[in-house]
């Protein structure tokens, strides 16, 4: 089959600048695109933790650049006095959200960045070298994107519907998106996708975000309510259910979106293969299983209330922003370096001690 040119639109979550940390405002879509420019680090971690950027590798590269942010505009005067102040500058950063892997990942490789600089006496160079160090992580997020999609797209099918679950594209990532990537690089391809988007509540990423994404970019979708997908997922001859991930344990067990689980049982139920698309990054092989996964409780009126309007009585309402997915609900987990399959725990630890490509 020829591959399909298409003229995708690709959103940018996050950017450098000359000017601060520049980041489009997720909160406000698809109504405004809005962005914000921030010069200080608690700004940055505010804008995680109160989701202006959200996903977990998007999160990943705002942690960095938070970092990179707080040593160049730092009051120290000496390296002494900005070796004293950075783990309180890391320490901001890491209290914002703790399910989202990449976000403590990206953190201890600025830290290690750090320690390697810290012996040399050059104030300017040391801040200059992790601005660099963290524009890297950025670079090296959009790889990784277009990876996991080349590797991914193989298993989607010819033709007909796909699944997804929240927003796992370029808005999440700060590339082309994981499970959103897989689909891009598929249609351009030439497969014939329909994606089905069910609407993520209670914050509604995918109707906001997904939907929002796959508009602009023409590629075909419906959206549907997330009481339809075991509807959809029995009649509507889906050929593959593809999401991202915020924490992969060693074992397999995959934190996600909450939501995603229901989606991965009812999948198996009606013969439909279930994928995960993450980067290494999203490994966590200290943890054996799911169960050690922190899963982040947010408020209440993110349920009681949509974008400020109360839609409930004042009652109490859970509101836990992920679930596990058991390992043996996943067929495959698509990654810049391969494919993981059962069983995981060979597989996973074995990309993850692979080195990158060149």
């Amino acid at each position: 089959m020829e591959n399909k040119t298409v003229a995708m639109y690709v959103a940018q979550p996050i950017e450098w600048t000359d000017r601060g940390v520049v980041m489009l405002d997720q909160r406000r879509l698809p109504s405004e695109e809005i962005s914000h420019t921030y010069t200080d680090y608690r700004e940055v971690a505010r804008a995680i933790r109160e989701m202006v950027i959200r996903g977990a590798p998007a999160i990943g590269v705002a942690a960095a650049m938070g970092v990179a942010l707080g040593v160049l505009h730092s009051p120290a005067t000496s390296v002494d006095e900005l070796r004293a102040e950075f783990p309180r500058i890391c320490d901001v950063i890491a209290k914002t959200r703790p399910t989202a892997v990449d976000l403590f990942w990206a953190l201890e490789r600025m830290k290690a960045r750090f320690a390697e600089l810290a012996a040399q006496s050059d104030l300017h160079k040391i801040k200059q070298a992790l601005v660099a160090e963290a524009r890297q992580v950025h670079l090296e997020k959009k790889a990784t994107d277009e990876a996991i999609g080349r590797y991914g797209a193989e298993f989607m099918p010819r033709e007909g519907q796909v699944m997804t679950q929240c927003n796992a594209g370029a808005l999440a990532t700060a590339g082309i998106g994981t499970a959103l990537g897989v689909i891009r690089v598929a249609f351009e391809q030439g497969k014939k996708i329909h994606v089905l988007v069910p609407e993520t509540r209670p914050y509604l990423q995918g109707a906001r975000l997904t939907a929002w994404e796959l508009h602009r970019g023409g590629i075909p979708l419906t959206l549907i309510t997330d009481n339809m997908v075991g509807h959809f997922l029995k009649t509507g001859k889906v050929g593959a259910v593809v999401t991202g991930a915020d924490r992969i344990a060693a074992n397999g067990d995959t934190a996600n979106k909450i939501g995603t689980y229901q989606i991965a049982v009812l999948a198996k139920e009606n013969n439909v293969p279930f994928y995960v698309a993450a980067p290494i990054s999203t490994f966590d092989l200290s943890l054996p299983d799911g169960s050690h996964i922190p899963i982040e409780e947010r408020s209440a009126a993110e349920v009681t209330h949509i974008q400020g309007v109360r839609i409930a009585p004042d009652v109490p309402a859970a509101n836990p922003a992920f679930d596990v997915t058991p390992a043996s609900y996943i067929a495959a987990i698509f990654t810049e370096r391969g494919v993981a399959k059962s069983p995981y725990t060979q597989s996973l630890r074995s990309l993850a001690s692979e080195k990158a490509s060149a």
